[in-house]
């Protein structure tokens, strides 16, 4: 069955695509939720101003994005943790700490599941943090951690 998503469906498309799903999958899930519409000849054209407005918001949420990770990408987020001997940190550094310490720090306000670790942060000194802030943007967040006083 063909439809027009209403709204983004992970694994089937994005808002205003036309796709061609399962009947069932259409009439038992994706119709009574509200996430897609039966897509006839009228309904084309609702689709593709769906289409316009999304490509239109994706655009400003990019520009916005871009403008975020380029004032992220010169500062350093400073975290102290206590330390153990070696500058072995007790226990690690994790993202929820890393989006609190950039939030009190910067104002910007930041997902910890948008962060990836290579490996905890489990040692003093100054790390890199791999961010997602768009479905196509990365940039690198540089934390550094030094002891507790």
């Amino acid at each position: 069955m063909k439809v027009i998503l209403r709204s983004d469906v992970e694994g089937v498309g994005n808002t205003g695509d036309v796709v061609d799903v399962a009947n069932g999958y259409a009439q038992n899930f994706l119709v009574p939720k509200g996430l897609a519409m039966r897509a006839t000849q009228g309904a084309a054209s609702q689709a593709q101003a769906m289409q316009r407005s999304r490509d239109l918001r994706n655009i400003k949420e990019r520009q916005n994005a871009e403008e975020l990770a380029q004032s992220l990408e010169s500062q350093t987020i400073a975290i102290q943790a206590r330390v153990g001997q070696d500058d072995q940190l007790y226990g690690s550094v994790t993202t929820s700490e890393i989006a609190e310490a950039v939030e009190a720090q910067t104002g910007i306000e930041l997902d910890r599941r948008d962060m990836s670790l290579d490996e905890p942060i489990r040692r003093v000194g100054v790390h890199t943090v791999e961010v997602r802030i768009h479905s196509d943007l990365r940039f690198q967040l540089t934390v550094e951690v030094s002891p507790l006083d």
